[in-house]
């Protein structure tokens, strides 16, 4: 008789074994980290095998048929223990280490051969799973996302592997930013609000990637939320919903994720006045009052990696005091004491100090945080580095990298050549391999970078851009299509270099419409922009170039579509309709910059022929806006994603055209005819 236990998140059954069913052994003492990594490999063997899959203890008796996974460690699983005593495998606390594991093959002491996925620890095991998920049962780490299934698998092919070491990550610390999310929050449910789905399937995925830590950011309500008129006038009521917030965290720690909080003050959780951000020696009790109420009155009290930046504390944005201090003062001083004050809450605490330019310049000169910290230098967008190291001054360094920027957050910029080139300069020459950020601004777009980024973290000796451009391509698409989605993206990157991503070419359009207009360019809080040609002229020759590299990503995008099968939405998805996306807007501000032109030519000449010809271009321009309309609003094939391109929930950064700004043209070209 088999007995039956039971566990936090996890179904058992009692039932006679038999030779065709699954069994998989676990430790009576496991945490319900690996209680609930374990339930995703019964979930994921369920995919792929029809038989029945139970669930048992180390002090339940073994079957003696049936397919049998023994899993966990050393310290939880006490067949394990016994297995590694006997030098039936290698695994201990030490062996391969921390985040490391093994897959094995071997016979229990009642003859069953059994297969033993273990890690040294509790990561370890997540990642040993994790991996034989995708290896051998062929589950996509990315599957409510691409749509990918996998197919059905014999028990010959569940035992088809080899003994295998799971060596730990180079770094060890692989952090996911929540930044700049809003097309992910509002596609649907509340905006500015993950709905639950969305959020833990994005977890499910980034654990699964051997990511194990979230910066919550958006989500603690960012001061742009409540504060700036875009954003009200999106959510007049937006009011972060604190038990919610709890509830996000806790599912990220049921999944083995540490909590990371940059302990900035503006959050709408409990926000300080910014007047009182700009002067540390004047508020200096304010700033210390702040944190301990983060830290004892909110969720926030669940932190585990402990951010401060080197800058304003209220906004994103540099520290200009204005009491007269120096900033390198003030934050060597500030530094020490928040580190201080974490030190009394959270002992085991770990401290980040990440570095934006301004930040960067600091540490060059002079910023010394305490040893205890471990300093983040910053790309500046788009996956390579504006500011060398001095000096390491001996600190453990990490890096903060983009996935995906604020500039390019519709349309993806692929890179994973950079991802290579720059992570590995970054170990190589400052061994700063202790820890890594990754923004993935609204996770979906940015799905080849954010792999890319794992796949260097975890062994940089092996990755290859080419290399992992073929096989994760080719996890999706034949060899064929493969090659047309590699050279596509390859093109899409060429066309964002200088980091011109979608979302500055709307800047580009703001500018052209107000030279066209006569109108300065108005931003909420900050003094108008005049109009000026001068810069229109100088995003003639970008966008010309951008618009060549685009025709031909979209050849190729063109060419592996044609190849694929139409129910596969994920090649248009994601290989496709971003070209599409990028090629429609660029097509209309070509459009504007011919009138632009015109427009000019009649000041410098008052010929008006030129007027007139800038007037016949308006139509085109009218149907090239509402080209861009209609395939945002129609966006993904797939029913799941249908609102994920509604301009009504885009990201507000520079704004979006209108119907309205060309008639505004077209008035002021009229009067100009007068």
């Amino acid at each position: 008789m088999i007995l039956c236990a039971i566990a936090l998140f996890l179904f058992f059954s009692c039932a006679k074994p038999n030779a065709n069913q699954y069994f998989l052994l676990i430790g009576s003492s496991a945490n319900p980290v690996e209680l609930e990594t374990i339930n995703d490999l019964k979930k994921d063997l369920s995919k792929v095998v029809t038989e029945e899959i139970f669930i048992l203890t180390d002090e339940d008796e073994v079957p003696t048929s049936g397919t049998i996974f023994v899993l966990g460690t050393t310290s939880s699983n006490s067949i394990l223990k016994e297995l590694a005593a006997d030098k039936k495998i290698t695994l201990s606390a030490e062996l391969p280490g921390s985040r490391g594991g093994i897959w094995a093959k071997t016979n229990l002491q009642n003859g069953q051969e059994a297969i033993v996925i273990g890690g040294s620890d509790v990561e370890g095991l997540q990642y040993a799973i994790y991996d034989y998920a995708k290896e051998i049962l062929g589950i996509d780490p990315f599957e409510y996302w691409t749509g990918k299934k996998p197919s059905a698998k014999s028990k010959t092919a569940i035992y088809n592997f080899k003994a295998k070491t799971i060596a730990p990550p180079k770094v060890p610390i692989l952090a996911y930013f929540e930044n700049d999310v809003d097309e992910l929050a509002n596609y649907r449910g509340k905006i500015l609000e993950y709905d639950w789905e969305s959020y833990t399937e994005m977890i499910n995925s980034l654990v699964r990637l051997r990511y194990n830590a979230i910066q919550f950011f958006d989500m603690l309500g960012r001061p742009e939320f409540y504060v700036r008129p875009e954003y009200k006038k999106l959510n007049p009521d937006y009011q972060i919903d604190i038990e919610y917030l709890d509830k996000m965290i806790d599912y990220a720690k049921l999944k083995g994720m540490k909590i990371q909080i940059d302990f900035e003050l503006g959050y709408q959780i409990h926000p300080m006045d910014e007047s009182k951000a700009e002067c540390w020696v004047t508020y200096k009790e304010d700033w210390i009052t702040a944190w301990k109420y983060y830290l004892e009155k909110t969720p926030l009290s669940k932190t585990d990696i402990y951010v401060l930046r080197p800058r304003n504390q209220v906004w994103d944005w540099e520290y200009k005091s204005s009491c007269g201090e120096s900033k390198i003062d003030v934050f060597n001083e500030v530094y020490e004491a928040f580190g201080a004050l974490v030190d009394q809450y959270n002992p085991e605490a770990i401290k980040v100090a990440i570095c934006y330019s301004d930040g960067m310049e600091m540490f060059n000169e002079g910023f010394n945080p305490p040893k205890d910290w471990t300093v983040v230098w910053s790309d500046h967008g788009f996956g390579t580095f504006d500011h060398e190291i001095k000096d390491t001054k001996g600190y453990d360094f990490g890096t903060y990298m983009h996935a995906g920027y604020w500039l390019n957050h519709t349309v993806h910029n692929p890179y994973p050549n950079l991802v290579e080139a720059a992570m590995k300069h970054m170990f190589d020459t400052y061994d700063a391999d202790k820890y890594c950020l990754v923004n993935g601004q609204n996770f979906r777009p940015f799905l080849l970078n954010l792999e890319a980024y794992s796949e260097v973290c975890y062994n940089p000796d092996s990755f290859t851009s080419d290399g992992f451009y073929k096989t994760w391509t080719e996890r999706y698409f034949s060899t064929e299509v493969a090659k047309h989605a590699v050279a596509s993206m390859q093109y899409l990157h060429k066309a964002q270099e200088g980091r011109k991503g979608y979302v500055e070419h709307l800047w580009e359009i703001r500018e052209a419409v107000s030279y066209l207009s006569n109108a300065p360019i108005v931003r909420p809080g900050k003094t108008p922009i005049p109009f000026d040609y001068e810069r229109v002229l100088g995003d003639l020759e970008n966008t010309a170039k951008t618009k060549s590299y685009l025709k031909k990503a979209f050849n190729e995008a063109e060419i592996g579509y044609e190849k694929v099968s139409k129910s596969d939405t994920f090649y248009h998805s994601y290989i496709f309709l971003p070209v599409q996306l990028y090629s429609d807007l660029i097509a209309f501000e070509t459009a504007l910059h011919k009138m632009a032109m015109l427009k000019r030519k009649y000041e410098t000449t008052q010929d008006k022929k030129f007027l007139a010809e800038a007037m016949t271009i308006l139509p085109e321009a009218k149907n090239k806006l509402k080209i861009v309309f209609d395939h945002r609003s129609s966006g993904d094939l797939d029913d799941k994603w249908k609102d994920w391109y509604s301009i009504a929930i885009r990201r507000q950064n520079n704004g979006f055209p209108t119907y309205e700004m060309l008639d505004a043209i077209e008035a002021n070209l009229k009067n100009m005819t007068l």
